[in-house]
C-alpha cells in the first residue's frame, strides 16, 4: 500500500500535467480559432469533426512546430499592438500633460494680471476700497476675449468641415470609378498611400516635438516670469529703501546745518570771550581769572564736544550717500 507521501507526490505531478494539457489545449485551440478565421468553416469540416469526436489523435512534431510557429507569430503580433497602443496612450498622456500645464500656465497668468490690474490697480486711493467699474471691465474683456476665442475656432471647424466634405466628394468619386482602375493605377495608390502614412507619422513626430519643446518653452517662460516679478518686488523693495534713506540723509544734513550753526555761534561767543580779555584794561582778580579760565576750558571742552558732534553727522551723512549711490545701482 502506497504511503500519504508517495500519494501527495503523484498528486502534485498529476497536478502539473493537468496544467500543462490546460495550457497546450489553451494554444491548440488558438491555433485552430486563428486557422478557422483563416480558411472559413464548411460543413464538410463539421461532419469530419462529429466523425471523429471520439477518436484520440496526437500531434507529429512537425505539426507541434507549426502550431509553436502560427501561436510564436500570433504573441508577437499582440505584443506589437500592445506596444503600439501603449505607445499612443503615452503620447496621449504626454499630450493631456502637456497640456495641462499649459492651462496651469495661463491660470497662473490669469491670477497675476487679476492681482495686478485689479487687487492693486483697481483699488480706489482715497477710500481703499476696489472699483466696481474697473472689475466690470476687466470680465467684460475677459468674455470679449474668449467669445473672439470660440469665434476663431468656429471659423476654423467650419473651414475643416468644408475640407471635410471636399475629400469625401473626391472619395465618393473615387469610389466611383475605382471599378475602371487599372492594377498599376491600384498599386500606384497603394505606394502613395503608403507614402502619405509615413509623412502623417513623420508630422505626428514632429508635433510631439513641437508639443514638448512648446511645454518646456512654457515652463521655462513662467520661471522668468517668477524670477521677474521677484526683481519687481526687489526693485520696489529697493525703491523704499532709497525714499528711506533720501529721508535719513535729508534730517542728517538738517542735523549737520543746526550743529554747523551752533558750533559757529559758540566760535564767535569764545572770538567774543577772547575778544573782551584782551581789551580789558586792568588785570582781572585772581577769583575773576579762575572763573574766566574755567569758563574757558568749559568754552573749549563744549567746541571739542561740538566738533566731535560734527565729525560723526559728516561721516553718517558720507554713508548715508554712499547707501543711496549702492541702491541706485541696483535699480
Amino acid at each position: 500500500m502506497a504511503s500519504r507521501y508517495e500519494l501527495d507526490k503523484d498528486i502534485i505531478s498529476i497536478s502539473k500535467q493537468i496544467e500543462q494539457l490546460k495550457l497546450d489545449n489553451s494554444i491548440y485551440q488558438k491555433f485552430i480559432d486563428k486557422k478557422t478565421v483563416e480558411l472559413g468553416n464548411d460543413d464538410d469540416d463539421k461532419k469530419k469533426k462529429k466523425n471523429k469526436k471520439n477518436i484520440a489523435t496526437l500531434l507529429t512534431p512537425e505539426q507541434k512546430c507549426e502550431v509553436a510557429n502560427v501561436i510564436h507569430e500570433e504573441m508577437l503580433s499582440e505584443i506589437e499592438t500592445h506596444r503600439k497602443n501603449s505607445e499612443k496612450m503615452i503620447d496621449t498622456l504626454r499630450a493631456v500633460l502637456e497640456e495641462i500645464e499649459i492651462r496651469i500656465g495661463e491660470l497662473k497668468r490669469d491670477a497675476y494680471e487679476f492681482k495686478r490690474d485689479i487687487v492693486v490697480g483697481a483699488e480706489n486711493a482715497r477710500t481703499g476700497k476696489i472699483m466696481a467699474e474697473r472689475v466690470t471691465k476687466y470680465f467684460e474683456d475677459k468674455l470679449n476675449m474668449i467669445d473672439a476665442i470660440i469665434e476663431k475656432l468656429r471659423l476654423k471647424n467650419s473651414s475643416l468641415k468644408g475640407q471635410i466634405n471636399k475629400i469625401e466628394t473626391i472619395l465618393s468619386q473615387k469610389e466611383e470609378v475605382g471599378d475602371a482602375l487599372h492594377y498599376i493605377d491600384f498599386h500606384q495608390l497603394q505606394i502613395e498611400n503608403k507614402q502619405y502614412v509615413a509623412k502623417i507619422e513623420e508630422r505626428n513626430e514632429e508635433l510631439l516635438t513641437v508639443k514638448v519643446a512648446t511645454g518646456k518653452t512654457v515652463q521655462s517662460l513662467n520661471e522668468f516670469k517668477r524670477k521677474l516679478n521677484e526683481k519687481l518686488d526687489e526693485a520696489d523693495w529697493l525703491k523704499k529703501e532709497i525714499e528711506d534713506k533720501k529721508l535719513n540723509l535729508g534730517r542728517l544734513e538738517k542735523e549737520l546745518g543746526r550743529v554747523k550753526t551752533e558750533v559757529k555761534s559758540e566760535s564767535r561767543q569764545k572770538d567774543t570771550l577772547r575778544q573782551q580779555i584782551e581789551e580789558a584794561a586792568e588785570m582781572p582778580s585772581i577769583e575773576n581769572y579762575i572763573l574766566q579760565k574755567r569758563e574757558m576750558y568749559d568754552f573749549e571742552t563744549s567746541l571739542k564736544n561740538w566738533e566731535k558732534k560734527v565729525e560723526i553727522m559728516e561721516m553718517a551723512a558720507k554713508r548715508s550717500k554712499v547707501l543711496v549711490s549702492k541702491a541706485k545701482t541696483y535699480v
